[in-house]
């Protein structure tokens, strides 16, 4: 299973980075994971629309999931016209990017299905299980599985032991981290810190931790150093084009770096497979 890192800027687009969205793909199967603000120009430089087969939104902030109208304007009106596809999200929650399209086109062209917390689909070769994580809406993780890969995606939410049983032993855990040092009164117990996740990875063990939805003025330097201080050695941050092979992760090989170095993107993907934990 491959994961490919569209956007992970948080609450709004960047001019180098897009809003969360994340591209797995296995076999023959591609499924797209909460396409937010500016993703599908994103995706585009990945697949072409008709090549995404099933989508997955966490909970219905448009920072999540607003690029699913242009996704579904292109298959619908586009030459291509690919099969309907199968969207998956919680009840309710993209009623407001449906209504920005008036003349119903977007859904001729999507299946809309409902998602809740303990649920489990097969997208193919992949299975997802559904989370329910706190946060100031519906938010689900997903965890996907497929040939003994695993990945944990959070999604929004505030701290809490749901988030570790989600990322535990996973390949990756693709971790909201909105904060670095502390969570605002207010968002506490529906938004996270690096602090926070690192504990988390900590108690869960995933090989690769992957900070996402970071304040979009945030330092990478700075979130990267505490992370690394609060003993967190395999970590990454969300950045346009990073991909990770999960099939091909190694811990032992991934060596400890500066604050602020930068793994290529793809780099890890050569690494040797780990032994699984029993």
């Amino acid at each position: 299973m491959k994961l490919t890192v569209l956007g992970g800027s948080g609450a709004w687009p960047t001019a180098t980075a897009a809003c969360s969205g994340y591209l797995v793909r296995h076999e023959d199967t591609t499924i797209l994971i909460d396409p937010g603000y500016a993703v599908f120009p994103r995706l585009l430089e990945e697949c072409r629309a008709g090549d995404v087969d099933a989508v997955l939104i966490t909970h219905g902030h448009p920072d999540h999931c607003a690029d699913l109208n242009p996704l579904l304007r292109a298959r619908v009106l586009g030459a291509e016209r690919p099969p309907v596809l199968p969207v998956w999200a919680p009840e309710g929650s993209l009623q407001r990017i449906l209504d920005l399209d008036p003349v119903r086109v977007v859904r001729r062209g999507m299946e809309l299905n409902t998602l809740a917390d303990g649920a489990s689909i097969r997208i193919g070769p992949v299975r997802v299980r559904a989370r329910g994580l706190p946060h100031h809406v519906t938010n689900l993780g997903f965890r996907l599985e497929a040939d003994g890969d695993v990945l944990a995606y959070t999604g929004d939410s505030g701290d809490c032991a749901a988030r570790i049983e989600l990322a535990r032993d996973a390949d990756v855990y693709l971790a909201e981290a909105t904060y670095v040092d502390q969570v605002p009164a207010g968002d506490a117990p529906y938004l996270c810190t690096v602090r926070q996740v690192a504990r988390q990875s900590s108690i869960a063990r995933p090989q690769v931790t992957v900070l996402t939805h970071l304040w979009p003025d945030a330092s990478s330097d700075h979130a990267l150093a505490t992370a690394r201080a609060e003993g967190l050695d395999n970590v990454q941050l969300a950045k346009p084009g990073l991909t990770i092979d999960l099939g091909r992760i190694g811990v032992a090989s991934l060596p400890r770096r500066a604050a602020g170095e930068q793994v290529p993107a793809g780099a890890i993907t050569a690494l040797p497979r780990r032994a699984r934990r029993i």
